[in-house]
Order: structure tokens, then sequence, then C-alpha cells
């Protein structure tokens, strides 16, 4: 079996699957607790976090657990909302944003938030210059990801940090889901930037746990109310067993992290110079560093992309339409849209998405049963 799906969701590390295990065993303590089961449980949480805060180059108060890029894109961009509306109105984000961004945009401009979506080029990235030109005196927060779930687009994130140094007062948050150990924390963790959203499940955690860094000193309102957890930040009895496995994951996934991302840029490169040969292939991440290492989105003219995901599962070859979030909804891809992609090719468009695990022979192996696809695709046509 070949699992080029890594941008929907990777398999947990055994490593991982083992800290669970062992911490729903051991520490059932609720952290809030006083007793001595509480204190160990409340331990474990705060060495989980501050492993967190190490690797990421933050400090300790500045790591939050969510249950993942979801929850963590709503509170980030909904509690700088709260939290800054006697200061202005004005949100700004992308054209090629997760629905997490994009919905949560939908529904403040419901409640009267006036909301610029930027546009893009042809890479599916936006200008600094466009950005700075969107800006108003009622602008309180911008939203950008980092690595488009699509097609792989890297956002021009230095060029965005120098525009937002302009402007200290606006909150910045970046949706890093997906570039999380590629090799791109220099630009993500900038001096900045104000949220960072995380997903566990995208780096080999459990399913159900994330985390937000919170730029010390930045006032965000709670979208969770109750028993104070969190720092009084996001209420709810902490998912102690996760969060422990999702440190160990996140250390796992940085240890040689430069060497790892190499071999998923070399295994890419080896598809894409591949697959670009044929005549009826469109690639639409091509070039790096402009693309991150690990996604390379195409299409084949005349197929639509479930027929080219399922021929190749036949195969045991497992890669996906270009968003997990709405290929069973058949709901074309927003980031192609954006990028004014003939609607003809972008039905067509499929992606894959690689992790450290990934080998050259695996890449070798696609090659092979792309060219007897093509083939009877060819023939279909």
């Amino acid at each position: 079996m070949i699992y080029f799906d890594n941008s929907a969701t990777t398999k947990a590390a055994p490593e991982v699957v083992d800290t669970y295990a062992k911490v729903s065993a051991n520490y059932w303590g609720n952290p809030s607790s006083l007793h001595k089961f509480g204190e160990q449980a409340f331990n474990l949480l705060e060495q989980s976090r501050q492993q967190i805060a190490d690797l990421v180059g933050a400090k300790l108060s500045e790591i939050l657990f969510t249950s993942g890029g979801t929850e963590g894109d709503n509170w980030a961009i909904k509690g700088t909302a709260m939290a800054k509306r006697e200061f202005g109105n004005h949100l700004i984000t992308t054209e090629v944003e997760h629905p997490a961004v994009h919905n949560s945009m939908e529904q403040l401009k419901q409640e009267g938030f006036e909301v610029t979506y930027l546009p893009v080029d042809e890479n599916g990235r936006v200008s600094a210059d466009d950005l700075r030109a969107a800006i108003k005196p009622t602008t309180i927060l911008v939203s950008t990801m980092a690595v488009n779930n699509e097609i792989g687009a890297v956002q021009p994130l230095d060029e965005i940090a120098a525009v937002m140094r302009d402007f200290p007062r606006i909150h910045w948050h970046i949706d890093a889901v997906q570039g999380i150990g590629k090799g791109l924390a220099d630009k993500i963790f900038n001096d900045r930037v104000d949220f960072v959203t995380f997903s566990g499940h995208k780096f080999h955690a459990p399913r159900g746990i994330g985390f937000m860094y919170k730029r010390q000193g930045r006032k965000i309102t709670p979208l969770m109310a109750g028993g104070g957890q969190e720092r009084n930040l996001r209420s709810g009895t902490e998912n102690l067993p996760a969060i422990a496995a999702m440190a160990k994951a996140l250390r796992l996934l940085l240890n040689d992290e430069a060497a790892k991302v190499q071999r998923q840029r070399d295994i890419r490169l080896a598809i894409l110079h591949h697959v670009e040969k044929f005549p009826n292939v469109t690639i639409f991440s091509k070039d790096l560093p402009v693309f991150a290492p690990h996604i390379l989105c195409f299409a084949i003219a005349g197929v639509r992309g479930e027929t080219i995901v399922h021929a190749f599962e036949e195969h045991d070859i497992y890669i996906s339409t270009t968003s997990a979030c709405s290929s069973k909804k058949h709901v074309e891809s927003s980031t192609l849209q954006a990028m004014k992609v003939d609607d003809g090719i972008a039905t067509s468009a499929v992606r894959i998405s690689l992790d450290e695990h990934n080998t050259m022979a695996e890449a070798e192996k696609f090659n092979q049963v792309f060219d007897e696809l093509y083939t009877q695709f060819a023939k279909l046509s």
C-alpha cells in the first residue's frame, strides 16, 4: 500500500500510540484536582506544554491546547474579533483559505464585520502590496495560511511580516496546519506573528488534538466558557493522553527535519518530472520554494479527479482530490477557482501529499502505474 494523502491525515506513529496508551492508563487524574493524582496529571500537562514550546521556540505561557486546526482557526479569528471590536470591524484574509478560516469570516460578516479577501496570482499566492493597500484604520486582524492545503503554495510570509511590522496593533494569524515540519519554521514563527494554529493529526498525533501559539500580551476572547482551564482562555478538562502524545509526535517530526524535508522534495520532484512530460497533464504546483516540499497538484485533461483517485486506488495507491474537506461533497477546488483555472481542468485536479515516511521506491511505483492509467484514460477519451 502506498499512502500519498498525508495532507488529509497522517498515520499515528507507533511511539505516539504507545504514549497515549501509557498516559491513559497511568495518569487518569484531572489536572485541576488538588490531590496527588491531579498534581501528577498537571505536571505532565505542563511538561508537554514546555516540550512543545521548546520545539517551536516559544514561551510555555504562549502554548494553548485545542481540539485541532478548525477550533484554532475559529478561536484566533472570532476571539480577536470579539476582543478588538471596540477598535474596529475590518478583517483581511485570502481567497484560498481553508473552510475553517473562510467560514469563520463569513459568520462574522453576518455579525456586522467587514471582510476583505485578497486575490491570488497564478501560483495561488497573495501580494504583500495588495495586503498593505487593503489595510484600513478599522482593520483588527489579518489571517493567512502558511501552506495551501490544495496545491501546496507557500504564502510570502516574509513579505507579509514586513507589512505587518508597520501595523503593530493589528493581530496577525497564520494557519500553519500544513506547514509544520516542512522546513518553514523561520517563516512561520517570525518576529511579528501573533497567533499560529496547528492540528496534531497532520503530524502523526491522534485526531482531536491541536495547539495554538498566542504571542504573550495579545488579547483574545475565549470561545469556551467553563472551568477556566488553559489560563482561563479555553475551558474544558484537558485531553492529557492526546496532549502528551502530540508532544511526542512533534519531537519525532522535528528530529532531523532538514533531511526529512529533502527526501520529500526529491520524491515530489521525481513524480513531477515524470508526469509533466505527458501532453494532457497540467501541473498546478511546480516550482520550489514557491511551493511546499510535500504537495503536488496536477490534472489530466478530460478525466475527473475522483476517477483518477479511484483508478489509483485499484492499484493500492491512495491520493486525493484537492481537499479532504470537500472531496466527498464534490465541491470544486476553491484555490483553483481563485487562480482562475478553467473549470474543465479544475475538476480533473488531484493531489499527492507526502510525509517523511514515503520513499523513492513508492514514487517509482506511482510513475509506473501512472503510465498504465494514462494510456487507459487516453483510450477512453
